[in-house]
């Protein structure tokens, strides 16, 4: 199992459709369990997007699970990063 960074960029204007399905978004990340396993998340302060933290079998996997997301699926995401990641210190080295 690998972890990999996700990183979110929102579509200007989709405040209002992000709220709309913020929960189950929510619902979505945390209800991920097995193969794919949510690590951590959250958005960036200023708005702009969101920082996932994902354990899956490979980036194909996963990517095809996240076009599942109800953000993705109302179009609120304008871009997408995953990128493979390595904790090899701190509180989540134990995912490494």
């Amino acid at each position: 199992m690998s972890v990999f960074a996700v990183e979110y960029v929102y579509a200007a204007g989709s405040d209002a459709i992000r709220d709309e399905h913020r929960p189950g978004h929510r619902e979505f990340l945390s209800g991920l369990a097995g193969e794919i396993s949510l690590v951590a998340s959250g958005p960036y302060v200023d708005g702009s997007g969101a920082l996932l933290l994902l354990s899956a079998p490979s980036q194909a996997a996963l990517a095809e699970t996240l076009k599942n997301d109800p953000f993705a699926v109302s179009g609120s995401i304008a871009a997408l990063r995953i990128t493979e990641w390595s904790p090899v210190t701190g509180e989540l080295s134990h995912h490494a």
